[in-house]
């Protein structure tokens, strides 16, 4: 069936939706139904005090790309709306469900109490963590990123079920939270389509 929002066309055949470039994206706000004509991937993406918005917004678009189930805001991480969310996001904040929580914890005992049996992955550096490759991905899965300076708290680095690194072989120990992710989050999808 052919579908007109506002300025832009797409076509939905099935869950196929055809691409919609940056320009139609920043000017559309999708009604409930196109959103859920979308397949999803069983992934979902935890923010742990992530607080650039910047960064919020191009994890957002990442999110988007990955067909990502939903994206979990916490701590003192912003919301949308927010101007530069939108900007960065493109708008895929009006494409991608999200949810806030006062803390990651309490976004993870959600998860664990409503997604059958899903595998808690965190990005960071720690003695535990093993290279984001070597992972043993299950699904559903979701993925924790934490402050740019400080990382993921200490209490869920606690009851993480795996915590994966991305290795780095110049002077600087880490990348930026959104690339970090994004290399984890499409190893996880080439896991995913391998696997299925």
């Amino acid at each position: 069936m052919r579908i007109c929002l506002k300025h832009a066309q797409y076509v939905l055949y099935n869950t196929y939706m055809i691409k919609l470039a940056a320009k139609e994206l920043r000017n559309i706000k999708p009604e409930e139904k196109h959103k859920k004509a979308i397949k999803k991937n069983p992934i979902y993406i935890i923010l742990d005090n992530v607080l650039d918005t910047y960064n919020v917004g191009a994890i957002f678009r990442l999110a988007d790309a990955i067909a990502a189930e939903k994206v979990l805001l916490c701590s003192g991480t912003e919301t949308p709306p927010n101007t530069r969310i939108k900007k960065a996001s493109i708008n895929t904040t009006e494409w991608v469900d999200w949810e806030y929580y006062p803390t990651a914890i309490e976004a993870i005992k959600y998860l664990k109490l409503n997604v059958k049996d899903i595998q808690i992955i965190v990005v960071e550096l720690d003695k535990r963590s093993v290279p984001y490759d070597k992972a043993d991905y299950s699904f559903p899965v979701a993925i924790v990123v934490g402050h740019e300076t400080t990382g993921v708290s200490e209490e869920v680095l606690k009851i993480a079920d795996q915590i994966v690194e991305l290795p780095m072989f110049g002077v600087n120990i880490s990348l930026n939270v959104m690339v970090s992710l994004g290399i984890v989050l499409y190893e996880v999808v080439r896991y995913l389509e391998k696997n299925s």
